[in-house]
Parts: C-alpha cells; structure tokens; sequence
C-alpha cells in the first residue's frame, strides 16, 4: 500500500527561521541583509514584518531556535550518562562532537553577541542561553559533591566557550581531546577526588559520503 506523502507546505515562519539559520550562523548576523533571508526564503517582504516585526526580532527568534536545539542535544547527552561526574564531561563531549561537522561555524551566541549592544533583544537571548548551560554546570557540580558548585560551574562554563572559540578559529577539532582532558582535571580538583580518571568515549564511527548529519543544524553550537 502507497501511503500519501504529506505535500504541507512550510509556513512563512519557518522558512524564515530556516533561512535565518543557515545565513546568520554561516555569516553573521549583521553581514546578512534582511532582503536576503527573504529572498533565501521565498517569502515576501510582508511577512517578515507581520509575523517577526523586523530584522531583530527575527535574529532573537532565530536564537531562541538554536538555544532549543543546543539545549535538547545537551540533555540527552546528560541523560546518557549515570552520574555527575560522567554527565559534566558528557557535555564536553557531545560539545566535541561537532567541531569536525562542517557546518560548524563556532558558537552562534558568542557571535552574535559581539554584533550587537548589549541590552539588546539579541543579547538577551545570548544571556538566557548562558545563563541555562551555567546553572546545568552548577547543579551538576553541587550533585557531584563540589566544594563550591558556583566556581566548578564557572570553570566548566570558561573552557567550553574557549574549546568553541579555539575549534572554530584553528579548524582543530582536536581540540576536543584537550578540553574534556581539562574539565576532568577541574572536576576532580573540585570533588578531591584525584582518582577518579574516567576513560575518554569510544570514537564514533566515521559517516561514509553523504550520509546525513543525525542532528539538525541548530543543535551545532
């Protein structure tokens, strides 16, 4: 039996946001004219302004888009491991597992911060979104027995956006291995458990040509 293949065409927000996504992360939000997410989304100029009000808006929403995605892959990734401990590098390591994507381009907060003034819609989303990943750190660092979760958290928080930073400008994504090496050494001075030296993940296996990315691109950073 043939079933019917939906034939539903994407509304004009989400070719919006799926326009957005694809330009602002790969060129920057402010280096990508509004006209040309348009154009990149097929849409007309209307119903930009009728559904996000303008280009800040619709950079915020495209923010919050990514924020879900990277929080959704963050939790899953903790969910996968069975204590504190494990669960912290695990956001190292799902972290990682991005730098050799090639469409990596670096954290879009990060970015897109350094674009805008602080204040902003735009900044407001960056510091929600640091906000979730530093107080995930700190309960984590309180549940793992830390002597002081807020400055675990606040070091954990440091090296992941550095590993970002590093892995986009060096095209080194190596630079895993390094950073889930030196949150290990932070978690086990914090805990006093100098012992503890969890062993690092089985490598994944390599994609063969064209297989598809097995997350979506607003999970990437």
């Amino acid at each position: 039996m043939v079933t019917a293949r939906s034939t539903t065409k994407p509304s004009a927000r989400e070719r919006l946001l799926a326009a957005a996504n694809e330009l602002f992360y790969a060129e920057g939000v402010q280096s990508v004219g509004i006209d040309r997410v348009i154009e990149h989304a097929g849409v007309a100029k209307a119903s930009l302004y009728n559904t996000f009000g303008g280009k800040e808006q619709l950079i915020r929403a495209y923010l919050d888009h990514r924020h879900a995605g990277v929080t959704a892959r963050l939790v899953r990734a903790v969910e996968g491991r069975a204590t504190p401990r494990e669960q912290m590098l695990a956001v190292f390591e799902s972290q990682g597992a991005q730098f050799g994507k090639p469409a990596f381009h670096g954290c879009a907060f990060i970015r897109a911060s350094a674009e805008t003034s602080p204040g902003s819609l735009v900044a407001e989303a960056a510091d929600n979104y640091r906000a979730w990943l530093r107080e995930l750190f700190a309960r984590l660092a309180d549940e793992a027995g830390a002597a002081d979760p807020e400055a675990l958290a606040r070091q954990l928080q440091l090296l992941y956006d550095g590993a970002t930073v590093a892995a986009a400008m060096d095209h080194d994504p190596s630079v895993a291995v390094a950073s889930r090496a030196a949150a290990a050494a932070l978690i086990a001075a914090a805990t006093g458990d100098f012992g503890w030296a969890p062993p690092p993940p089985a490598p994944a296996a390599a994609a063969g040509p064209g297989a598809p990315d097995p997350l979506p691109a607003t999970a990437l950073g």
